[in-house]
């Protein structure tokens, strides 16, 4: 996210009244005046406050939105290399690629252990042939190389 955001600019508000706070809590100590054990925690807390909002600001990273994609839930992820989301009942043909390109996009490679690092996904559907019957297929697959960011739909 930009550097200017709204959260960055309220963590260095925040940082501003840190500052005039804890100055005014060691006037206070001088001074001994008795709310000065307050003004300490206040001091702390709009600390607080601040480098939560600086950490925020830096680390967010907006979701991915592909033009024709729908939002899927994920229904299995092993932490590796495989994750599979649910395509829902009467998904479009032509919505099938930007849907499974989508969750890819959207992957994050914190936390995940695959030996390649490429991680599959699979998008999901149910094939109702047979009266009373559903078999699970694969409607689509993608291939997301976590060390490139690159993704490649599979045939």
């Amino acid at each position: 996210m930009a550097a200017d955001s709204p959260l960055f600019q309220a963590g260095l508000w925040l940082a501003v009244a840190t500052g005039l706070l804890a100055a005014l809590t060691v006037a206070a100590f001088i001074v001994g005046w008795g709310f000065r054990f307050r003004l300490v925690g206040v001091t702390s807390f709009t600390g607080l406050l601040a480098i939560s909002c600086w950490a925020f600001s830096v680390s967010y990273v907006p979701r991915v939105s592909v033009p024709g994609a729908l939002q899927v839930p994920i229904v299995y992820d092993n932490g590796g290399d495989l994750l599979v989301a649910a395509a829902p009942v009467g998904i479009a043909p032509e919505a099938v690629a930007p849907t499974v390109e989508q969750v890819a996009r959207n992957l994050r490679a914190s936390g995940r252990v695959s030996p390649t690092g490429v991680v599959r996904v699979r998008l999901r559907g149910f094939d109702n042939g047979v009266e009373g019957r559903s078999t699970p297929m694969v409607l689509a697959e993608a291939q997301r190389d976590m060390a490139s960011q690159t993704v490649t739909l599979v045939p």
